[in-house]
């Protein structure tokens, strides 16, 4: 079983950046598929970037040009540069670990962007 363990998140002002990490022990890291979402206080979960096993990467629309997905597969861990933050960006994110079909959920972290 894969467990998702996020960190990094908090305040910043809109314009900076922050960087996210998810370290993910209990199985072969390299394997998974890795993604976060996000979700804003009274909102839906939202996906906003995603990097397979190989490496390619996908984002939101929302988020595209300013976040950057990467994996580390000899730390276990991905990790999500957000720049160029908004208040809009504010919201808990969360880390999921996908494999065969059974997606293992971190706990999250709160990323607040003030105006």
């Amino acid at each position: 079983q894969v467990q998702p363990v996020e960190s990094g998140g908090g305040l910043v002002q809109a314009g900076g950046s922050l960087r996210l990490s998810c370290a993910a022990s209990g199985s072969i890291f390299s394997n998974n598929a890795m993604g976060w979402y996000r979700q804003a206080p009274g909102k839906q979960r939202e996906w906003v970037a995603g990097i397979t096993s190989g490496g390619s990467t996908n984002y939101a629309d929302s988020v595209k040009g300013r976040f950057t997905i990467s994996r580390d597969n000899a730390k276990n861990t991905a990790y999500l540069q957000m720049n160029s933050l908004k208040p809009e960006d504010t919201a808990v994110y969360y880390c999921v670990a996908s494999r065969g079909g059974q997606n293992y959920w971190g706990k999250g972290t709160l990323v607040t962007v003030s105006s």
